[in-house]
């Protein structure tokens, strides 16, 4: 079967053959230097082709718009390959190279391709290549992944390696499609990591992405957005540009990318263009004064000519990341004097020198021009932007140099490993030492492809190697463009390693202000975020009362532990402010001030009726009783001080009961006051016999005194105050204080008291008509109807006033107290102070004779007089005595 299709292709390859060797001159590749084995090189040293939208024939390609980054990159491979032949790497053997311009186009880039397989000017088809032996053995490049995917398919063919130093698009590490094909750098899928770690490292979730609309391009935007999806970064915008720069609709594409950069919010631009590609965007932007931070993928984070564009300090910061950057020695002297090999040709060079050192028409106008305005004024081609100052000077400019090429000397590095790659695993193949290799160079490339994917050698940054997917396992460098006066240089700024987490920044070393990038503001602490439809996008919203935030943008609140609590919005949790009545509060100074001042009066009148308890004026009030009522009326002053401070068990159970006993002891001892004075003067005597029966103030007083506590243990046994704590959500306050327990049982008490105050209001208004000098009932009436009202008033200010009961109710103590001190105790003080000539027996009998009158006989008044002065012989006595004058 092959040898019937080898017969058929046998013809073929008579055209094909034929039109090889007469359509591709082998010079048209461009740079060629003889030696025993042949490197083949792919450089875009041109960045357009300038007939491919409108070709009708296959005719040659015109290229224009001269590289030098590309062109810098080849000479790295040229002064490489001269310097293993210099040294006895691999003795008695030399390398030579055929290098041919891609001018940045896959088509283009596979007819060079094919002069590069081609053999005499021809290339041969066959059913096997196994022992075909082609004259190029490796290849060392294309720059660009468009064009490396383009021409691996052909490498495949013949198993001929092709090392890369700068295509790093993901798809090329697929060993099926692509198998002889590596790389001196990282795959995408670890730069687009790198990038997005880049971004999250300056916490920005709002970027806008454009790239070449190309495989590369396409690849790279979407390993990037998967690789922020993971780091809640989120995409604002993804455009695409033509990646061809002689397309005729480009500055149409151009300005739509332009007016998404400029009305997007996002303030971060991630670029996986060609270098002339942002040129062409940046000269746009620039026009239009838009201001971002830019992040430059490897393709032009180095680039030169966009460095030196005028006014590029204006278009933004100008992050990027970069290949290992490392130090190529010799090449620096090399690219000062620089000329071909002594045996070589390079058509490069020569383009080279003439375009920077031959004096045209162009420069010297543009010269002139410059003399008599400014340079802004000026047309600066892209020409002239390559031209040296004193290129009128030079009469040979193919003998000329200066340092020109020097500022691109760090695109270089990973151009010179791989030649150092191709140089080490020949070395093992042709089992070299140090003095001569014993193989023949007639050897197929599949076998130095298999040598290359095991090679390991040293370097200045440590050990070189591939992985298995035949990418170089090197990290990169952060880049930063620093601009001063109008120039710009790159400053690495940090790291990024493929087997360690995340990236090191050097944030000293950026000295511009970097602005932020997101789609919302940052949510303060105090608030978190909600989301809206995209995830970067959002509100920020309060946390509810009992949970906190106290970091910016976070996504939940935290909630409170134990009894801490935190009001709306808050930052942190505390705990709640104990709200009781406080001893150093004003009011409480002043129910204690007023209580003190209470007791102390209290204590002056029992002095006062100590001194006169023998005087009508006491006997009247009540003789010993009234150091009863005294005595209730400290104890109910006392009972203040349980209402202030911060309650406890022990205060809640008996600052109630202590209140109810004692003030109703007092409110019994008036009670039997209002009973006295309707005895006393009571006309019926049958009546004041039986109402003289049952007067019995001792027992009266115990009685009630009795009842009360009853009452009051019953409520203690069934259910007694507690300490009580309420709060709400909306405040951060506790409200400490004693809850009644039962209502009912505090209501009985008060209603008991109440009850009593009102017989004593009964019985003083029925004997309200007695002789006015005698008579009670009316400082009684008045005491009773204060209490009523005091307390009347006190029961719905106690049950809205929640948090003010106990200085509510201590207030109403006090009022109660007042009552009957300024009612029943102070008056008797007045008399026996200030009317002593009124506090005597016989003066008091004769006003009680006189206020009597004759309706009343001897007997009554004798009765009265018991009554009233409580010392009946004395009184009847007395009376006998006087009878007659009666």
């Amino acid at each position: 079967m092959c040898s019937q299709l080898h017969m058929l292709v046998l013809g073929c390859a008579l055209v094909v053959n034929s039109v090889a060797s007469c359509d591709y001159p082998i010079d048209v590749c461009g740079a060629f230097a003889s030696g025993d084995v042949i490197l083949g090189g792919l450089y875009p040293c041109h960045s357009t082709v300038g007939n491919i939208g409108n070709r009708t024939q296959p005719d040659n390609f015109q290229c224009s718009e001269f590289g030098v980054r590309a062109f810098v990159r080849m000479l790295a491979m040229i002064h490489t390959i001269e310097t293993i032949n210099e040294s006895n790497l691999l003795p008695g053997i030399k390398l030579g190279y055929m290098i041919c311009d891609t001018c940045a186009d896959a088509t283009k880039a596979i007819q060079s391709t094919e002069l590069l397989l081609s053999k005499n000017g021809s290339r041969e088809v066959k059913c096997s290549y196994t022992r075909s032996v082609p004259t190029v053995k490796a290849v060392i490049g294309a720059q660009y992944s468009e064009v490396s995917i383009a021409v691996a398919k052909l490498f495949n063919l013949y198993l001929i390696p092709q090392i890369s130093p700068t295509s790093s698009a993901s798809i090329l590490s697929d060993k099926v499609r692509y198998p002889s094909f590596l790389r001196t750098i990282p795959s995408d899928v670890h730069q687009t990591k790198a990038l997005a770690e880049l971004v999250a490292r300056f916490k920005w979730n709002w970027v806008g992405v454009i790239a070449n609309d190309d495989d590369y391009g396409k690849s790279a935007v979407q390993s990037f957005v998967a690789n922020t999806e993971q780091l809640g970064i989120c995409i604002a915008f993804q455009e695409l540009i033509p990646a061809y720069i002689g397309l005729g609709d480009i500055v149409n594409k151009i300005k739509n990318v332009a007016d998404k950069i400029q009305n997007s919010s996002a303030n971060v631009i991630v670029a996986f263009l060609k270098s002339e590609l942002v040129i062409k965007l940046f000269t746009e932007l620039l026009e239009r004064n838009v201001s971002k931070t830019w992040i430059a993928s490897d393709s032009w984070s180095g680039a030169r000519d966009v460095a030196s564009m005028h006014n590029i300090d204006k278009v933004g910061n100008i992050f990027g990341v970069s290949f290992k950057l490392g130090h190529v020695q010799g090449f620096e002297e090399y690219l000062k004097n620089l000329r071909p090999g002594p045996t070589a040709t390079n058509k490069f060079i020569e383009e080279y020198k003439r375009l920077r050192f031959e004096c045209t028409e162009e420069f010297v106008n543009y010269t002139k021009c410059v003399s008599a305005s400014s340079a802004i004024a000026c047309n600066l081609t892209e020409s002239l932007k390559l031209k040296s100052p004193m290129a009128c000077n030079y009469t040979d400019p193919s003998s000329a140099n200066d340092d020109f090429l020097v500022e691109n000397i760090d695109v270089t590095y990973s151009s010179h490993i791989a030649v150092r790659v191709v140089a080490h695993a020949l070395r093992n193949l042709l089992k070299c030492n140090d003095t001569a290799c014993e193989r023949h160079v007639d050897f197929p490339p599949w076998q130095l492809l298999k040598e290359i994917k095991e090679v390991n050698f040293s370097q200045d940054d440590g050990p070189f190697y591939f992985d298995k997917n035949g990418d170089s396992a090197n990290g990169y460098d952060f880049i930063y463009w620093v601009t001063a006066n109008g120039h710009s240089k790159f400053e690495v700024v940090g790291k990024y390693k493929l087997n360690e987490p995340g990236v090191e920044v050097d944030e000293s070393l950026i000295t511009e202000v970097i602005p932020e990038s997101k789609c919302s503001e940052s949510c303060k602490p105090g608030t978190i975020k909600k989301v809206s439809n995209i995830s970067c996008c959002y509100s920020c919203i309060d946390c509810s009362e009992g949970t906190y935030s106290d970091k910016w943008d976070m996504a939940d609140c935290l909630s409170c532990s134990g009894k801490t609590w935190s009001l709306k919005g808050a930052t942190q949790c505390r705990n709640k402010t104990e709200m009781y009545l406080h001893w150093d509060e004003g009011y409480a100074i002043v129910l204690v001030t007023f209580g003190s001042l209470g007791i102390v009066l209290l204590f002056i009148i029992a002095v006062i009726y100590t001194v006169n308890l023998k005087t009508p004026a006491v006997k009247a009030a009540g003789g010993n009783l009234c150091y009863l009522i005294v005595g209730s009326l400290m104890l109910s002053f006392c009972s203040i001080g349980l209402f202030i401070g911060k309650p406890n068990q022990y205060t809640c159970q008996i600052r109630q009961p202590l209140y109810g006993i004692s003030f109703t002891i007092c409110v019994s001892c008036i009670l039997v006051k209002s009973f006295r004075t309707i005895l006393a003067f009571k006309r019926y005597s049958q009546v004041q016999a039986k109402l003289k029966k049952i007067y019995k103030p001792l027992l009266i007083i115990l009685f009630c005194a009795v009842m009360q506590g009853v009452i009051c243990t019953m409520w203690l046994i069934f259910d007694s105050p507690q300490v009580d704590e309420r709060s709400t959500n909306q405040t951060m306050e506790v409200l400490i204080q004693c809850s009644e327990g039962s209502n009912v049982g505090f209501g009985i008490m008060l209603s008991y008291i109440g009850l009593l105050a009102f017989i004593c209001f009964v019985l003083a208004f029925k004997g309200r008509k007695v002789p006015h000098a005698y008579n009670e009932t009316g400082y009684i009436i008045f005491s009773m109807l204060v209490y009523l009202f005091v307390w009347v008033c006190f029961i719905p200010i106690y049950v809205n006033k929640s948090e003010q009961r106990s200085a509510v109710q201590a207030s109403a103590i006090l009022a109660s107290d007042y009552g009957i001190i300024c009612c029943h105790l102070i008056p008797k003080c007045y008399i026996m102070l200030f009317k002593k000539e009124a506090n005597n027996e016989q003066r008091y009998m004769d006003k009680l004779r006189q206020s009597m009158g004759s309706v009343f006989s001897v007997e009554s008044a004798m009765a009265t007089a018991q009554i009233l002065l409580g010392d009946g012989q004395r009184c009847n006595d007395t009376l006998r005595k006087r009878r007659g004058s009666w």
